[in-house]
């Protein structure tokens, strides 16, 4: 088992081998999340801080569940409770955090680079829930067990991502993940929603659907993210989903066993027809949901591991 990591920030820090060590350790979690008892001590005695800056239902309710799945005291604190409304930096903030000896911080941020700053004022391990538009490496991890699980691989296959992507860290962690893996990678959406510099990534931009979506294997959507635009992106959601809004016409052109994904939450008739969301022939989009907690059982008891060890030389040096 290889995992070196201190944080997980996001994807671009890690290696293939850690990528795959973490889906290997989700496989088991999604085993132990089916049985009866679902869970386990391997956080036992340690304290998990879900600190979200930005409102996200979805992804707190999953790093809470994993986090006492694992046995761990877990704190909810949502800026609306923080003193971060009151004027308190996002340091001091964290230091206030600190000086409570949390062992895992799981932080969502609006701001890119905010988990980054963060993680480099604390003693404990951070995990990344989404800062702005850098990353949201837990949601491309759940999407690779969630593919790999549906295809048997997650290499050499061809993964269209599709929608607003100029918004996306969704994309963008999916993106540096699916490359590291040895896939073939195409971005679909309207040049408006393409964000400057992407073909630098190595993958294939497109502007039509039927195209991009040629003999794909995977199919994976994007919400329109309205609420960080701040103008004209798309003339209206009506012709949005005419030209980009995935349908049964749209994905003939994918292969007849490809999947779809959707990391929610989903604007039916906008990005995608809800007939498609539901098809469970083709859509997998609550398996990714499943597979969230998981993944972020999988990333946590990792990290913890690190932590453990870290401490131990610690305490080690100490005794010299």
């Amino acid at each position: 088992m290889s995992f070196r990591a201190r944080h997980l920030l996001g994807i671009e820090h890690l290696a293939p081998d850690e990528i795959r060590t973490i889906l290997d350790l989700a496989d088991q979690y999604v085993d132990l999340n089916r049985r009866t008892i679902k869970r386990t001590d391997a956080l036992a005695g340690m304290t998990q801080i879900n600190m979200f800056f930005e409102n996200s239902t979805r992804t707190q309710s999953s790093f809470e569940l994993a986090g006492k799945r694992l046995g761990a005291d877990v704190m909810n604190m949502s800026v609306a409770q923080s003193s971060v409304k009151k004027g308190e930096t996002l340091i001091d903030t964290a230091l206030t955090l600190n000086a409570m000896h949390p062992d895992l911080l799981v932080v969502r941020h609006g701001a890119s680079g905010a988990v980054n700053l963060l993680a480099s004022k604390v003693n404990c391990a951070v995990l990344n829930a989404g800062d702005g538009r850098h990353e949201h490496p837990t949601q491309a991890l759940l999407d690779a067990l969630t593919i790999r699980r549906a295809k048997g691989r997650i290499h050499r296959l061809t993964v269209a991502i599709c929608g607003d992507i100029a918004h996306s860290r969704v994309a963008r962690s999916n993106l540096i993940l699916l490359g590291k893996m040895e896939n073939r990678v195409r971005l679909i959406g309207p040049p408006t929603l393409m964000p400057a510099g992407v073909a630098e990534f190595g993958c294939e931009v497109y502007d039509d659907m039927a195209a991009g979506l040629q003999d794909a294997d995977v199919v994976m959507m994007l919400r329109l993210q309205k609420e960080r635009m701040d103008g004209g992106f798309i003339p209206s959601e009506r012709e949005y989903f005419h030209r980009f809004g995935l349908d049964a016409e749209k994905l003939a052109h994918a292969k007849p066993d490809a999947i779809v994904m959707h990391p929610g939450p989903m604007n039916r008739g906008v990005e995608i027809d809800g007939t498609i969301a539901d098809d469970i022939n083709r859509s997998v989009i609550q398996e990714q949901v499943e597979m969230g907690v998981a993944v972020r059982m999988a990333c946590m008891d990792l990290l913890a591991r690190n932590l453990r060890a870290e401490r131990g030389r610690a305490a080690l040096e100490t005794m010299v």
